[in-house]
């Protein structure tokens, strides 16, 4: 099992993080900015909705730390060692119009095909364009969004109160959309939705975000991963030089709640 603490750093092939909303009251750069100094990697995919333009329209929330998250990023993808991908996502898609192109070093594509250390082919996207399979309407859509909004308010007075009592984080968000029968079909809908996609495309597997619900999951040989979320989760999909896929989640630190410890989570997330 991988625990990275503190002063740690855990080296792997492969990192893929998405669902940041840089520029949202709901994201969590500091917690983001822990795990991005305690890794090692060949190559790094952030799979959209890195920066909430949607939200940014309403509102923005700006602190010097989402400033440091996209440093970090642009100095990552300096290094001759390191590769930074960029995969935008419905919350950024203003960058797809970059496909093709460059931002400093870090490529920018729609979609493309990372291949493990076994060989497997996974198509890595975003996952917007499966909405179809959840989404049934523009008044349903709009009704959804919505929910959210509430939810994510929710969510945030509750991890106030906590930090205010010494209580490590936890996710209102989370337990809704897991023991919430509607959002558990949702979900469920949009999972094979995407698995039946690249299996008609002849991939082995898919890499997502979008959904905020971070899963590992295998269907008639097809791989499904989820890598979550930094609003909701605090996870991170990695490749093993083996080429095994863990999911990494962030949990407060027992002896310090805003010093995180990095976990092995994938068999909590594997269904």
């Amino acid at each position: 099992m991988l625990d990275i603490k503190p002063n740690d750093t855990l080296a792997c092939r492969s990192i893929w993080i998405s669902d940041v909303h840089l520029g949202s009251s709901h994201c969590k750069a500091k917690q983001l900015l822990q795990f991005l100094d305690r890794i090692e990697f060949e190559r790094l995919y952030l799979v959209g909705d890195i920066v909430d333009l949607l939200a940014m329209k309403k509102r923005v929330h700006w602190p010097e730390a989402h400033n440091r998250v996209l440093s970090r990023f642009m100095k990552l993808s300096r290094r001759k060692r390191s590769k930074v991908i960029y995969v935008p996502g419905n919350h950024d898609h203003v960058f797809r119009t970059m496909v093709g192109n460059d931002l400093g070093k870090i490529e920018v594509h729609r979609t493309l095909v990372h291949e493990t250390a076994e060989g497997k082919r996974l198509l890595v996207t975003h996952g917007d364009e499966l909405d179809y399979a959840v989404r049934y309407s523009r008044a349903n859509r709009f009704i959804g969004d919505l929910a959210y909004d509430v939810l994510m308010w929710s969510n945030k007075r509750t991890d106030q109160v906590r930090d205010l009592l010494g209580l490590p984080y936890w996710s209102l968000a989370k337990w809704v959309k897991k023991n919430v029968s509607k959002a558990e079909e949702a979900i469920n809908a949009y999972q094979l939705a995407a698995i039946n996609m690249v299996k008609d495309k002849g991939y082995d597997g898919i890499v997502c975000g979008h959904l905020h619900f971070p899963t590992l999951r295998t269907d008639d040989g097809v791989m499904y991963f989820n890598d979550g979320d930094w609003v909701e989760n605090c996870t991170a999909l990695i490749e093993l030089e083996d080429g095994s896929i863990r999911l990494i989640k962030g949990v407060s630190h027992p002896e310090s709640i805003k010093e995180m410890i990095f976990i092995d989570a994938t068999d909590e997330f594997t269904r």
